[in-house]
């Protein structure tokens, strides 16, 4: 039988303070969310999902996202610049793949992917 499974859709992350998380990341990413609400805050990145969920805990050891950029330094830089700490430093993991990640204000492990074999779409 083939897999039903899609690809990843969404990468929710915790928001102890909704209103504080919807704020940075909409800065972040610079739109709005699409969905809205008192119990959950999604933004549509690029067909995919980051949600906010004020229930959640971050948690060390979680499996972490890695959003696709076109520019690792540059987006690196501003995620330093508006308040996220330096967890892995920017690297070349071979193939012209570089990666780096950062615990946005809230204790969440954020990761950046620059990937010349995937074509931003």
């Amino acid at each position: 039988m083939a897999s039903s499974l899609l690809g990843l859709r969404t990468a929710i992350y915790a928001a102890p303070n909704l209103d504080q998380a919807k704020a940075w990341y909409a800065t972040f990413l610079g739109i709005a969310p699409y969905f809205d609400e008192p119990f959950y805050v999604g933004f549509n990145v690029g067909g995919y999902e980051l949600g906010l969920d004020p229930d959640l805990t971050p948690a060390q050891g979680t499996p972490v996202s890695y959003w696709g950029v076109t520019d690792l330094q540059a987006t690196w830089q501003t995620l330093l610049a508006q308040g996220a700490t330096a967890l892995s430093e920017p690297q070349d993991v071979g193939g012209g793949i570089l990666v780096a990640t950062v615990a946005d204000p809230f204790g969440n492990t954020l990761g950046i992917i620059q990937n010349p074999h995937f074509k931003a779409e």
